[in-house]
């Protein structure tokens, strides 16, 4: 023990006086702070001059252009930007719907519209009449219908300069034909595009795939803020940053590979970028969710193209990614102010700015770092020495808790690591150690536990798939305190030649509250296998009653309980007529009294046990607090009132017919 103490103690000064390993590591300000001056604003515009004979001679309009915005994003400090395909799609290819959408509005401009003024009347004033002109006029309007389409691609930085675009690289989007079958052009929705030589901002993209549980910043312009009434027009310049998680791996309706996350998104984020915390680009947004009801999006089921699948597409084009000499001036400024360097902050800051003016990020941080030069916060009291010295002094008592604890933990195990194990394909085998009174007294264990009693193992009465030479890991389990009953087990499996067992930690009861999946040794009906895996029954007052013993009766006050069957049957009673009914009758692992509780109100029938019964009392408190946080019991107690108020009223029913 003395020389594991001398490590604890090298270990914890060194860990004191060192820098952290991860203190090099971005914040999330910081990440996004870097990624958002190459995010733009994207529009698709296309107008059109139109001639046409309404049926009273030739007419020209201009109507309204046709207009798609979506999200782009500097890859390269050129002028190289990447976004979806279907962002610009309708000023690239003009496709026929969008020549038809313009041939509508010039009807509606040039034929509608004049008759409707006509007549006296305004623009959806008498919808009957207008429907009635439109189809008078489509069809010579068609037939004589000369366009001719003025489309355009413009890039927003946000800093207000516009920019036309061209489009260098083009990879169709994913196309449905009529009969919801991919069309034979659809591909992987993105498009390079190239703006005027200039010095802009770059994203760099990862050279890593994501992976579950990966934190994303979506950065975009959705159209939901563009065209908000209540917000100033300047935030049509500035991205906006929702954050989420990589939630999943799918594939499109051709084979190709999306991420799915649960980062918010909307209209207008087509084609922007998600950057992880490294400010790097894990993947591109390229579509929602719809409702299928309503068309609404459905958050939470958002869709990204890989970044390898980006830099794949980028292949031949001759785009140095990431490069950018705004890149390394920004990222310097933003490193000087995180560090609360703020002189030098101020300093690279203002040439930042002057690289690139008037940039919103970039201006908003000069200006706190000017502030906080001339207010600088108050310098702290040296704690960091006070609290080494402390530390040193105090690290000679707590070394040896520290060691004891790491002895006592060294063989468990969590219940998210075993579930690590078995997403590994390790297959760990899971071990039901408990007592034999605790074994038949919970109705629950672990999927595919097998059961060995603490007695056989002391016997050497061992039985398990695993031999002693394999790696395979062993976990035990139990319900004891501080899983007594499973060290002591581990501890006979690893003198009879098992090499890697583990102990559970927490036991039956870490893994519940976990909120881990488990299995019924009998059959439970669904609201007893919730309440089971949410209670420690060590915690629960059982009561026993012996066979036709009253348990309460009709009109008793019902006390704050409800009752869960832990062995036996109950029947409830009601009076009818001055006669006693029998109306349930209710078996292991079922709630009754509840509705006492809820009602606040004598109870409306009695219960008897049938035979020896078992209860376990769960206080209003704690039922309370169970369906405040537990979520599927909920659902489980409300449908169960639910089949409760169906057949009262059928019975009432029945009762009316008669």
């Amino acid at each position: 023990m003395g020389a594991t103490v001398r490590r604890a103690l090298l270990i914890l000064c060194a860990g004191l006086l060192a820098r952290p390993e991860g203190a090099a590591a971005l914040s999330i300000q910081e990440a996004i702070l870097r990624a958002k001056p190459a995010a733009v604003l994207i529009t698709s515009r296309i107008g059109a001059d139109i001639s046409m004979n309404c049926g009273k001679g030739p007419v020209s309009v201009s109507p309204a252009p046709f207009v798609e915005t979506g999200t782009g994003w500097f890859v390269d400090g050129r002028g190289y930007l990447v976004t979806n395909a279907h962002v610009v799609d309708p000023a690239h290819r003009l496709p026929p719907w969008v020549i038809h959408e313009l041939k509508k509005k010039a009807i509606d401009e040039g034929c509608v519209n004049p008759e409707l003024r006509a007549q006296g009347l305004a623009a959806g004033q008498r919808p009957e009449v207008e429907d009635r002109i439109r189809r008078a006029v489509s069809d010579p309007a068609m037939a004589s219908m000369q366009i001719t389409p003025t489309p355009s691609i413009t890039v927003l930085l946000s800093n207000g300069t516009k920019l036309a675009a061209q489009v260098k690289k083009f990879s169709p989007p994913l196309g449905l034909d009529g009969n919801g079958q991919p069309t034979k052009d659809s591909g992987r929705d993105l498009a390079l595009l190239r703006v005027q030589d200039g010095l802009y901002p770059a994203l760099n993209i990862s050279g890593r795939d994501a992976q579950i549980g990966d934190g994303v910043h979506v950065l975009g312009f959705p159209g939901v803020i563009l065209s908000h009434e209540l917000l100033n027009k300047s935030v049509s310049m500035e991205a906006s940053v929702t954050n989420g998680g990589i939630s999943g791996f799918k594939q499109d309706a051709i084979g190709q590979d999306v991420i799915q996350t649960d980062a918010p998104a909307a209209h207008g984020n087509s084609g922007g970028p998600a950057i992880g915390d490294d400010a790097a680009v894990l993947g591109v947004m390229t579509f929602v969710s719809l409702s299928p009801s309503g068309g609404a999006i459905v958050q939470g089921f958002n869709f990204l193209i890989p970044a390898r699948d980006v830099r794949k597409f980028l292949e031949g084009t001759g785009v140095q990614v990431g490069e950018s000499r705004f890149n390394t001036a920004w990222n310097e400024a933003l490193g000087a102010f995180f560090r609360e360097d703020y002189r030098t902050a101020v300093t690279q800051l203002a040439a930042v700015d002057r690289l690139m003016p008037n940039l919103p990020d970039v201006k908003r941080t000069l200006g706190e770092a000017e502030d906080r030069v001339k207010h600088p916060p108050p310098r702290p009291f040296p704690w960091p020495w006070v609290a080494l010295a402390v530390s040193l002094v105090s690290v000679g008592t707590y070394g040896g808790m520290f060691g004891q604890r790491w002895w006592k933990n060294r063989f468990r195990i969590l219940p998210a690591q075993v579930i690590g194990l078995i997403e590994r394909g390790m297959s760990p085998v899971l071990v039901d150690v408990r007592t034999q009174s605790d074994f038949e007294t919970s109705p629950l264990k672990l999927p595919g536990a097998i059961r060995l009693s603490p007695e056989d193992a002391a016997r050497g009465l061992i039985n398990l798939e695993a031999d002693g030479a394999s790696k395979q890991v062993i976990v035990t389990y139990c319900t004891s305190p501080e899983e007594q009953t499973s060290a002591a087990v581990a501890q006979v499996l690893r003198q009879k030649g098992f090499r890697n067992v583990r102990i559970l930690k927490g036991g039956l009861g870490g893994w519940t509250n976990a909120r881990l999946p488990v299995e019924a040794k009998s059959h439970l009906p669904s609201i007893g296998l919730e309440i089971y895996k949410n209670l420690t029954l060590s915690d629960v007052e059982r009561r026993s009653f012996a066979p036709r013993q009253l348990i309460f009766s009709e009109g008793d006050e019902p006390r704050a309980e409800a009752y869960v069957i832990h062995g036996g049957a109950v029947e409830i009673r009601k009076r009818f007529d001055g006669a006693e009914r029998v109306l349930n009758t209710l078996h292991e692992g079922e709630l009754f009294g509840e509705l006492g509780l809820f009602r606040k109100s004598p109870r409306s029938a009695s219960a008897m046990a049938v035979g020896d019964v078992e209860l376990l009392i769960i206080k209003w408190e704690r039922l309370e607090w169970l369906m405040r946080n537990r979520p599927q019991l909920t659902m489980e107690i409300v449908k169960r009132l639910a089949e409760m108020v169906v057949a009262t009223d059928r019975e009432r029913s029945e009762q009316t017919v008669r």
